[in-house]
């Protein structure tokens, strides 16, 4: 129902819009009956209980002639707010201006109200004073979130800038370290040759008093006088030779005295460097997990690389699971393998190597044994763990769908996968642990004896010669230094010499021919010297040497296991020595911590796949573009090693 407003009626303060309205009106005659023009559309300027103000554009002459003719009346559809249906009204002009220099021309237009409908009226007007108060609230929230982001990028500002520091303070630290121990060793070989030095004035000492005391007794006999010219020549030299010893007697315990020093020093750095140590294997863990998807659960497999964007490797998201679970992250590690239970859920099939961490889908359409294998050997370290047999039934299907694989074999080994046709050490080699450990925990004689067969293959194939080098795969005698650290960490030292291999004998045989020196640019263009281990005999590579960061880490557990092996036969000597090894690879690896330089990783440390980019590995692949990549194998692996963590072998020892 339309209501008439008297022509006294108080005008209200107009509401100034910010956001503009349609509103179609018609030119009527005085008495509103006749439409005098056709309809023409504004758009709400301001608003008021009166009346409105619109913009009109490209009114034409008629047009402009009605509006402002005396008595005519306009019929007005508002449509405030657009979401319902338009508020009918009557009304006149009073008044019209046209806006100089606007193109196309505009007309801002008085309108009074005659007649509205009340409804529709406190309905404009609710609206209109809920967009005045939500612009208000809207400009208020948007400082407030300006701040809210300041101080947030603030926040990261300085914690990414805390944890570069404290990544640098590590990094000088093994400099530091490395720099005492050289002292130390040099000390220790100046010492040697000056104990050498003493050994020699003594014995000299020795036999020229020896020669003096004859001379002198024959001088007593009645020998010519003579004799006494050699007896004094003799007590020269003596005087000598002791002026010398007592010489490399005050050096020796200067030499002494700088021991001391440097071994006080070496104890200060070192409780320094674990301390470091400890905090940045807890920032490496935090670079590990917000890189996890939220949906998906899957980590991103390398932070850097624009061409490796989004994609999630099978065999990091084991490596990620373990790391969880050492630190007793278990959801963390259970929405990695949620999602592969959500992929197995109506039909097992093998899992590709790779999915898109964002989306799940899949995003290299390969499938090999290897990574999952690996995904397998994770779910079996939760399960032994935690005693949570809730993922053996995929465990079991991945077992199975193996078995399939060897039972194609008349030798029992394991091929890359059911499209190819070759053989790979490194998957047999992880194929034996994942059987053995699926057997511990079963006690099903199946996966006993499908380890049994991998072990077949592999004294064929791999360990023919039963002396290094070990094979990579079957026919292929191209070295790959994760499979000398894998027979270790997989077969274990009293197996390997069971079947014949000597485990110091693989190990020398790595180090021998993969062990290289590099220098290494580190993201602040720092030049640090490293030595670890290439992905391959590097004499053989038209690259030089490159130091991969997880394939060191793995020597490092092969050492560590080791020393273990020795501390249990009682071998101190064997012991010290491979512990020794393995601490001073770790400290190497320190060395290639790197701060993540992307707002997500704010700053936390991680470790590069390898110390150069997009160069060959020398078996098929290179490694991440990006000088400051950081790679979840890299940087799993180095934890284990840091934590003494054998991923192939049941909890890890």
């Amino acid at each position: 129902m339309l209501k008439k407003y008297p022509l006294e009626l108080e005008k209200r303060k107009y509401l100034r819009l910010e956001n503009v309205f349609p509103v179609e009106l018609q030119v009527l005659d005085e008495y509103g009956i006749e439409p005098l023009s056709n309809w023409i559309q504004g758009f709400t300027s301001n608003v008021s209980l009166g009346g409105m103000c619109l913009s009109i554009n490209n009114l034409d002459e008629q047009a402009v002639a009605l509006l402002t003719k005396k008595g005519v009346q306009l019929s007005l559809d508002i449509h405030i707010p657009l979401s319902y249906p338009a508020t009918k009204a009557v009304g006149e002009v009073v008044w019209l201006n046209k806006i100089k220099g606007t193109q196309p021309t505009q007309y801002l237009v008085g309108i009074k109200y005659l007649m509205i409908d009340k409804v529709g009226l406190n309905r404009i007007m609710r609206h209109a004073r809920w967009l005045k108060l939500s612009f208000k609230f809207a400009v208020v929230a948007a400082v407030i979130l300006l701040f809210a982001f300041a101080a947030a990028f603030f926040y990261n500002l300085k914690l990414s800038l805390e944890n570069k520091r404290l990544v640098e303070k590590l990094v000088l630290s093994v400099q530091k370290d490395n720099l005492a121990k050289r002292e130390m060793k040099f000390l220790e070989e100046t010492k040697e040759r000056l104990m050498q030095d003493l050994s020699m004035h003594k014995n000299k000492i020795l036999k020229l008093e020896s020669r003096l005391k004859g001379l002198q007794f024959k001088l007593q006999e009645g020998a010519p006088q003579s004799y006494l010219l050699e007896i004094n020549k003799l007590k020269q030299h003596i005087s000598q030779a002791s002026q010398e010893q007592s010489s490399s007697l005050e050096k020796i315990s200067k030499v002494e005295e700088r021991e001391k020093a440097i071994l006080k020093e070496i104890s200060y750095i070192n409780k320094e460097k674990e301390v470091l140590e400890e905090q940045t294997i807890h920032k490496m863990l935090q670079w590990l997990s917000v890189h996890q998807n939220n949906s998906t659960g899957l980590l991103l497999s390398y932070e850097g690389d624009d061409n490796l964007k989004d994609i999630s490797f099978i065999y990091d998201q084991a490596l990620a699971a373990q790391v969880f679970m050492l630190f007793n992250q278990d959801e963390k590690a259970k929405k990695i393998f949620n999602f592969f239970i959500r992929k197995s859920q109506d039909k097992f099939t093998p899992f590709y190597n790779a999915y898109y961490a964002s989306s799940g889908e899949v995003a290299e359409y390969a499938i090999h044994t290897g990574p999952n294998i690996w995904l397998g050997i994770a779910l079996i370290q939760y399960t032994h763990k935690r005693k949570d047999l809730s993922y053996l039934p995929l465990i079991k299907k991945i077992a199975n769908w193996l078995i399939s694989i060897q039972e194609q074999d008349p030798e029992g080994g394991l091929r890359g996968g059911p499209k190819v046709t070759w053989f790979s050490t490194e998957h047999n080699l992880d194929g034996f642990a994942f059987f053995n450990m699926l057997y511990e925990i079963t006690q099903d004689k199946k996966y006993e004896l499908a380890s049994k067969k991998i072990l077949s293959w592999l004294i064929a194939h791999a360990y023919g010669s039963l002396t290094p080098p070990i094979k990579r795969g079957k026919g292929d005698s191209t070295i790959a230094t994760d499979t000398y650290a894998w027979s270790i960490a997989s077969l274990g030292p009293t197996l390997l010499k069971g079947i014949g291999m000597d485990p110091e004998k693989i190990m020398e045989f790595a180090e021998d021919n993969c062990m290289v020196t590099v220098n290494f640019k580190r993201p602040d263009g720092k030049i640090v010297e490293v030595s670890g281990f290439d992905f391959a005999k590097y004499t053989h590579m038209p690259r030089g040497g490159i130091v991969s960061s997880e394939w060191s880490a793995q020597m490092v557990i092969a050492y560590f296991i080791l020393s273990n092996f020795y501390s249990q036969e009682k071998n101190i000597e064997k012991q010290e020595f491979y512990k020794n090894k393995a601490s001073h690879y770790l400290d190497e690896l320190n060395k290639l911590v790197i701060s993540s330089p992307s707002p997500t990783g704010q700053g936390e440390g991680c470790l590069p796949y390898a110390t150069r980019e997009n160069v060959d590995t020398g078996h098929g692949w290179k490694t991440p573009r990006g000088s400051s990549t950081g790679s979840i194998a890299g940087t799993s692996y180095t934890i284990f090693a840091r934590k003494n963590f054998n991923p192939l072998h049941l909890g890890g020892e």
